[in-house]
């Protein structure tokens, strides 16, 4: 096949897709020569002429339409095949998570790299929407995405500048829009094609309203900040909706370099001048009046900034761990959650000042770290969470939680092996023998435990037994009650910790199965309740980004102790008289006029000091100890270590309070029996029997008071 042929067979399809051309060629093909006269040699001549003719007519038009249909592919691959999805839109950007006190008040906030609040346009002042599209877009209520006008006076302006003056874009408010949320990091000649296309998509899809509102909560205002909510809180330290005019014109004057206007970088002055210019292009554009831009130009504006920190510390990352651990929240720090916890303010700066206070003056003693939780039992509410002396304190490790992590409870533990014997039918007055005894443990040595002074009182009562927190009357009680039998009511009334069985023996009794403090704060509340449990839970009300609840605490109670147990338990723990014969009349352990019942622990080892007092309304649960697990000095107890801690915290928290008796339950009565008056279980009073006077024995003082 010839070249001429080729070109002919190829550009013909081409050629009849255009209709000027085959119009015009098709006239010349059709053409004859209309005079018969001229020469056959002529007419061939004039043949291969017209036909030369017609292909360099394809020629041409081929190679047009393959350079057209290249661009094409190209367009259509670089372009419109890489477009992101305008969809896009409609999702929210990166958010900051907010933990939020039980008043409203900021706790801490956590973001990725951007933080950002999401607000509707109808809290975003009229002066702070005017006066941003004076600077950035004069007709954006006139174009259709694209402002031929604007460009224009921007390579204008762009060329009769000064050295040195920053250059002017034309871009419009929407296509900054698209810019930021598609294109943030692109900045090629291809970018400007494609955001040119979306902000056409966008200007059909969405209302000038929208485009604002999704505006107004995208484009950087300086650092991390992104949104006018939080822009107005870096700046002025408040919501957005409470800005004068002067300062919604400071705001707005940010977007188009917020590095170089920001009033926190090396030329704040810059800041200043950008935001007169604003103001004098409102008055241009028609949006305030001469004497309105000559007040506001007079008019200062103050600069006061947002102090970021963070308050209850401890608390604060508490609350994340459970958003992410119980309730699935996954990159909560991008999602614009709103989380109103339990937390009260005062009483969080309270408890971290007396434990701070308290902590240095026992250093003496070897005790280094305290930590405190202040719970509301009758919902279940977290108050107040210290969890250490000093959460920025590295020489404790003072970023550990203490009132989270696994601890030997002591002594403290001892309520829950009585209330099972109670509930198996013995009495406040049954009597237990407080003298020397060891148990044969297989494979081991043997077990005798020493209570902490060192004496033995022989036959107590149960209620004595408690208050005076003897330890040997605890373990026999254990060995008759079963081990298994305290696990199962502990992990009723809230202990989750008392995992593989196996692992505890009789020393149970005395606290040597580790525990949490939130999880001491949870069973312990089941006493206050009367033998209600109640979760313990900080988190109030969970609200997404468009302030919408998607969570709001539903407190269940559920029976799991008998009342009368419940109030027995009450009853001794707070019989000032009863506890005397080991920690004196009106200790540490009494709040003056005041019903509360109180119960303290020493570990053997002296690892561990506990004082966990409570009353019908609130719980207070101290630890004090060391972070690294090192003893504590031998004189500290709970009289000593933790108690003065409780005393003034929870003296703190009744002080205005009225005092709060627990109600006497239906199956309890008060009988005199051995010439004094018990509280008994009906049915329970007929089995007891008097005891002598008891007689103390000597021996070495010992832990777990």
């Amino acid at each position: 096949m010839s070249i001429k042929k080729l070109l002919i067979w190829v550009g013909r399809p081409v050629y009849r897709l255009i209709k000027w051309p085959i119009e015009k060629t098709s006239k010349l093909v059709k053409k004859k020569v209309r005079r018969k006269k001229i020469k056959k040699t002529r007419r061939k001549i004039k043949k291969v002429k017209i036909k030369w003719s017609e292909s360099w007519s394809y020629l041409c038009l081929t190679i047009l339409m393959l350079c057209l249909s290249f661009g094409g592919w190209k367009f259509y691959k670089e372009i419109l095949l890489d477009l992101p999805n305008v969809n896009q839109i409609y999702y929210p950007p990166r958010l900051s998570t907010k933990i939020l006190d039980r008043e409203g008040k900021l706790l801490y906030k956590f973001y990725q790299k951007e933080d950002r609040s999401w607000i509707s346009i109808d809290k975003i002042p009229e002066s702070l929407v005017w006066a941003t599209i004076a600077i950035e877009d004069k007709d954006f209520y006139k174009h259709h995405g694209l402002s031929f006008k604007g460009i224009a006076n921007a390579v204008w302006y762009n060329l009769k500048k000064d050295k040195g003056d920053r250059l002017r874009g034309g871009s419009t408010i929407t296509q900054q829009l698209v810019k930021n949320v598609f294109f943030a990091k692109e900045k090629e000649v291809k970018r400007k094609i494609k955001e040119a296309i979306l902000t056409l998509i966008l200007e059909k899809k969405l209302t000038k309203n929208e485009i604002l509102e999704r505006y107004f909560n995208q484009v950087p205002y300086g650092g991390e900040t992104y949104g006018v909510q939080e822009a107005s809180w870096k700046y002025f330290n408040k919501n957005v909706w409470e800005i004068n005019t002067a300062e919604a014109a400071f705001l707005a004057g940010l977007p188009a370099a917020p590095s170089s206007y920001s009033p926190f970088g090396d030329y704040p002055y810059f800041a200043y001048l950008r935001q007169k210019h604003v103001i004098e292009e409102m008055y241009k554009a028609g949006f305030i009046a001469e004497e309105v831009m000559m007040g506001l130009l007079e008019q200062e504006v103050e600069i006061i900034p947002e102090v970021k920190s963070i308050r209850a510390p401890h608390f604060v990352f508490w609350i994340k761990s459970k958003l992410e651990e119980k309730y699935g929240f996954r990159n909560f720090d991008r999602q614009g959650l709103t989380i109103t916890t339990s937390l009260d303010a005062e009483v969080q700066q309270m408890a971290e000042r007396v434990v701070a206070e308290e902590v240095k003056k026992v250093a003496g003693l070897r005790i280094s770290n305290g930590a405190v939780v202040v719970v509301g039992v009758k919902e279940g509410e977290v108050l107040a969470m210290v969890g250490s002396k000093d959460y920025f304190a590295t020489d404790i490790d003072g970023k550990v939680n203490v009132t989270i992590r696994l601890r030997q409870p002591g002594s403290s533990i001892k309520p829950i092996n009585y209330l099972l014997s109670l509930q198996k039918g013995k009495t406040l007055l049954s009597t237990i023998d407080d003298s020397p005894v060891s148990y044969q443990v297989p494979g081991q040595k043997p077990y005798s435990p020493q209570n902490y002074n060192g004496k033995y009182m022989g036959k107590v009562s149960l209620r004595t037994a408690l208050a005076s927190s003897l330890n040997v009357p605890s373990v026999r009680l254990l060995s008759e009650n079963g081990v298994g039998n305290m696990i199962d009511l502990g992990e009723k009334m809230g202990i989750t910790s008392w995992q593989k069985r196996s692992r505890f023996g009789l020393a149970l009794a005395l606290g040597a199965g580790e525990v949490k403090m939130v999880e001491m704060a949870e069973a312990y509340s089941v006493f206050a309740n009367m033998g209600k449990r109640i979760e313990v839970n900080p988190i109030m009300k969970i609200e997404n980004y468009l302030g919408e609840i998607v969570f709001t605490k539903w407190t269940e109670k559920k029976i799991v102790v008998e009342p009368e147990y419940a109030f027995l338990i009450n009853n001794v723990l707070s019989d000032d008289r009863a506890r005397a014969p080991i920690f004196g009349r009106n200790s540490l352990l009494k709040i003056e006029g005041k019903t509360v019942a109180v119960k303290t622990g020493t570990t053997n080892n002296l690892k561990d000091n506990w004082c966990i007092g409570w009353t019908p309304s609130y719980l207070v649960a101290v630890w004090v100890g060391n972070n690294d697990s090192s003893p504590m000095s031998w004189v500290a107890s709970g009289i000593s270590g933790a108690t003065p801690i409780w005393n003034r915290v929870m003296g703190e928290m009744l002080v205005t309070k009225a005092d709060e008796k627990w109600p006497i339950p239906e199956k309890i009565i008060e009988k005199n029996v051995c010439g004094r008056n018990e509280y008994f279980v009906k049915g329970t009073e007929k089995s007891v029997r008097c005891l002598p006077k008891p007689t103390p024995t000597t021996s070495e003082p010992v832990g777990t008071n």
